[in-house]
C-alpha cells in the first residue's frame, strides 16, 4: 500500500515551489490531493504536471474566494486529513520605503488569508489529521523584509495557539520554517536576475551548510509534520541548513 494511500489533503498556494513539491511527494504516496493558486500563468502548468490533483484558482487574500473554496474542497474530498497552509508573497523593502498598499498585500495574503483558510478548512478535518503552516527560519534578522517576517511570525503564533484549541479534536498544528530554498523566485516577488543572484551568494554565505535547501527537501519535513510525527504539536521544524540553531558562526 502506498504512504499516502486513502489519504486527502489540500494545500494553499501549490502550483509552484514548496508547495508544488509537497504536491507531488502527496500524489506519488497515493493522497487525493486539491491545491490551489492565484497566479493563473502557474495553474496551468501545474494540471499538467500533477495529473489527477484538483487545482483551484484562488485568492487567499479574497474572504469570499475562501469561502467558495471550502465548498469545493467539501464537493470534490468531503473530508480531509492534511492542511497545509503555504500560500506566501514577500515584497523586498526598507523601513522608509514600505507602503500601506504594500503592507496589506502581506499581510492580507500570508496572514489573514492564511487565519480565514484555516477557520474555514479546520471543520473538514479528520480526528488524527494536521495542519502545517509554513512559516519563516529564525534565522538572523534580515534586512528589508519587516513585513514579511512580521506576518509570518503571526503563523507562528497561530500556528501553536490552533494547536492548543484543536488537540481536543485530535488534530495537530505545526509548522515548517525554511531557510533559504532554492525556488524559482528565491520566495520574493520581482528580483531582478542580478539581485536574484546576489541574494542567493547571500544564502549560501550565512547558511552554515553553505548551500540552499531543496522545495522537496521541505516537503519531507512538512510530511513529516503532518503524517509522521504523531505525538508532536505546537512546535515549528526549522529546514534552513542550521542558519536558526548555529547561525553564521562557521
Amino acid at each position: 500500500m502506498s504512504r499516502f494511500s486513502g489519504k486527502k489533503a489540500v494545500i494553499s498556494g501549490g502550483t509552484h515551489g514548496m508547495g508544488f513539491a509537497i504536491a507531488k511527494a502527496l500524489l506519488e504516496g497515493g493522497a487525493d490531493v486539491l491545491l490551489t493558486g492565484r497566479n493563473e500563468h502557474n495553474i496551468e502548468p501545474a494540471r499538467k504536471a500533477l495529473p489527477g490533483a484538483h487545482v483551484i484558482r484562488t485568492d487567499t487574500a479574497s474572504l469570499a474566494d475562501i469561502k467558495a473554496l471550502r465548498c469545493v474542497v467539501e464537493d470534490k474530498l468531503g473530508h480531509i486529513d492534511f492542511l497545509f497552509i503555504n500560500a506566501g508573497v514577500s515584497v523586498l523593502g526598507p523601513l522608509e520605503s514600505v507602503t500601506e498598499e504594500t503592507y496589506d498585500h502581506m499581510f492580507d495574503i500570508n496572514t489573514k488569508g492564511a487565519y480565514f483558510t484555516t477557520q474555514r478548512l479546520a471543520p473538514l478535518i479528520r480526528a488524527g489529521g494536521a495542519i502545517v503552516f509554513t512559516t519563516l527560519a529564525q534565522g538572523p534578522a534580515t534586512a528589508n523584509l519587516s513585513v514579511y517576517a512580521g506576518s509570518k511570525a503571526a503563523l507562528r503564533a497561530f500556528a501553536q495557539v490552533f494547536a492548543a484549541e484543536l488537540v481536543v479534536k485530535g488534530i495537530r498544528v505545526n509548522a515548517v520554517g525554511p531557510g533559504f530554498i532554492d525556488t524559482p523566485t528565491l520566495g520574493v516577488a520581482g528580483l531582478t536576475p542580478e539581485l536574484r543572484a546576489e541574494m542567493a551568494k547571500l544564502g549560501d554565505r550565512v547558511t552554515p551548510m553553505k548551500r540552499h535547501g531543496t522545495p522537496e527537501e521541505v516537503a519531507r519535513a512538512a510530511l513529516f509534520l503532518a503524517a509522521d510525527a504523531t505525538f508532536t504539536t505546537a512546535v515549528e521544524l526549522a529546514v534552513d541548513g542550521g542558519l536558526m540553531q548555529i547561525g553564521t558562526a562557521l
